[in-house]
């Protein structure tokens, strides 16, 4: 014999439905919820959409930025033609000897543009290895044999994020073209931690020394505006002084030694 009261045959009561023997809701909170979960969806579709948006929109701008200095490169070499050819006729030592050198100086930017953009994407850089390899390049390209493996790097193996090497790597190139054009003998190049400032580099030449009072704020060459310009950008301090025994120059930059982010756990699994 069963029990009517146990089995469960009585109407609910008005106004609400039963989901399940354990649960019930009200007529107007079911509807709620529904209302919010349609809401939820169209969020997340929206979401969706406009993060497929964005991935295009990087992906665009990933082209264009490659196009954009392959043009570059183009456009630096046929610079260099140009410079090189008008050197070649001109009847002036002085105006040829000066497109020449324009050529030269025009070409290393070429080589160490392509050299740091071929970085692109990496998160840290064996900042020593890389003197090294663009010391080679330089000593390579200089026109005079005396000059060969005139460059020399010492120093620690520092790993740098690529948002501070970069920008150093142009100021290595501006003041080791200006160490080669003004000094003689070694160039030396020097990369060590410095316990105040975080890291010091510092490049000096054996030839004359500098002026008393010299004062590279008052410099109008493009060289040093670009050197002040990155050492800026890094957070750093540029040092000049005579070198060892008071002759030729030591260019120091001193910055802050750069924390590297960790990579997200979605990229460090992609």
């Amino acid at each position: 014999m069963i029990d009517e009261d146990s089995s469960g045959g009585s109407e609910p009561p008005p106004g609400v439905i039963f989901q399940d023997p354990d649960q019930c809701l009200p007529a107007t909170e079911l509807t709620d919820y529904r209302l919010i979960a349609v809401r939820l969806r169209k969020a997340l579709a929206k979401s969706e959409a406009q993060l497929l948006q964005k991935d295009e929109l990087i992906r665009r701008l990933e082209l264009l930025k490659a196009e954009s200095d392959h043009r570059l490169l183009n456009d630096l070499q046929m610079t260099i033609s140009l410079l090189s050819l008008q050197s070649r006729n001109s009847i002036n030592s002085e105006a040829a000897s000066q497109l020449s050198a324009a050529a030269s100086r025009v070409s290393m930017i070429a080589r160490i543009h392509h050299r740091l953009h071929s970085y692109d994407g990496v998160r840290t850089i064996e900042f020593k290895k890389f003197l090294q390899d663009f010391g080679l390049e330089f000593s390579a390209m200089s026109s005079s044999d005396a000059s060969t493996g005139r460059v020399s790097v010492e120093g620690s193996q520092i790993d740098l994020p690529a948002v501070t090497a970069i920008p150093l790597g142009f100021i290595a190139n501006e003041l080791i073209t200006n160490a080669a054009k003004y000094g003689k003998g070694r160039i030396a190049i020097r990369l060590e931690p410095d316990p105040k400032h975080g890291y010091a580099l510092s490049i000096s030449n054996d030839g004359p020394a500098l002026p008393k009072g010299f004062d590279p704020g008052a410099s109008k060459g493009l060289g040093m505006k670009i050197v002040r310009s990155f050492t800026d950008q890094i957070g750093g301090e540029l040092r000049i002084e005579r070198g060892a025994d008071g002759q030729g120059a030591r260019f120091t930059v001193l910055f802050p030694a750069p924390v590297v982010q960790p990579l997200s756990p979605t990229a460090a699994t992609s």
